[in-house]
């Protein structure tokens, strides 16, 4: 049984960063900014470049807030895209399992330096 997901938004759902975005916009939308202080491992351009998959993957949409003078542009999930995926990935989004995987996922895609945790270990005296 086919869900008939055209190429791009399986390609655009490969992605574990593409799916977190996906997941931030799904129920009220976001400001790349947001969305970048929700994902602080990451760049802002990295950010925008995952939106822009998006985008062109028909997964979001994006408009511009005209009272901001047009700075802004603002993100929302398009479930309809999704068909009847979208309520698998709502499922999977609630699941606590999903959520380490994703966390796992998106440590092992990292790139750049890891950051420093405190040594653990005895004080010298």
């Amino acid at each position: 049984m086919s869900m008939g997901l055209e190429p791009a938004v399986l390609n655009a759902l490969a992605s574990p960063r593409r799916q977190e975005i996906l997941r931030l916009v799904w129920r009220e939308e976001q400001t790349a900014g947001a969305i970048h202080r929700a994902m602080p491992d990451i760049t802002f351009g990295a950010v925008s470049l995952q939106l822009k998959g998006l985008l062109e993957a028909g997964l979001v949409e994006a408009r511009v807030n005209e009272e901001e003078d047009k700075r802004h542009r603002y993100y929302r999930a398009k479930r309809e895209a999704l068909g009847p995926m979208a309520e698998m990935l709502e499922r999977m989004w609630d699941d606590a399992l999903w959520k380490l995987k994703l966390a796992a996922e998106m440590e092992e895609s990292r790139r750049g330096p890891r950051p420093r945790g405190k040594k653990k270990g005895k004080k010298k005296s």
